[in-house]
């Protein structure tokens, strides 16, 4: 009976929920950081207010966030950038992938990655705008794909949020 102990397989689970939680901190810290480059007060500031509460619901020890402020006001850091891409997936189905990160030519290539090997590519911006206003319904198979290429952005560090037109 090696390798089904009680230990390992709780070391397994844990070991996963540990990595996911690992990579939403890093995005809402990316997020409090780009917030907090308008202001490091958050009474004074929606946006990082908002960053923080959303933090806090996740969570996200005091440490961390305090981290993420003081990081907008060094001059040494790595400047974040918003990513905004558009895409068609399978079915025909819109999707606007919002995104914070240090390399804008890394990200973007990883997502156009991603998109390629699930069945979806990119598209010009402002070209899914109108795809919007006119939900769609998918079948079955499209959207277990569909599914699968969500997932896949989710696990992409700098992807930070993704609108679909599926109703």
């Amino acid at each position: 009976m090696s390798g089904h102990s009680r230990w390992s397989q709780i070391k397994r689970k844990k070991g996963l929920t540990d990595q996911k939680r690992g990579q939403m901190f890093s995005k809402l810290s990316k997020n409090i950081t780009l917030a907090a480059r308008k202001g490091t007060d958050p009474k004074s500031n929606i946006a990082l207010q908002n960053a923080i509460e959303q933090a806090r619901r996740e969570n996200m020890p005091n440490d961390n966030i305090d981290r993420a402020i003081k990081k907008a006001s060094e001059k040494n850091s790595s400047q974040l950038e918003e990513i905004v891409i558009e895409a068609i997936g399978p079915g025909s189905a819109a999707f606007r992938i919002k995104g914070v990160t240090d390399n804008k030519n890394r990200a973007i290539s990883e997502i156009k990655k991603i998109l390629s090997g699930h069945e979806a590519k990119m598209v010009q911006p402002g070209s899914t705008g109108w795809m919007f206003n006119t939900p769609v319904q998918v079948n079955e198979q499209a959207q277990q794909k569909i599914d699968k290429l969500l997932e896949a952005l989710d696990d992409n560090e700098d992807v930070g949020d993704v609108v679909t037109n599926l109703e």
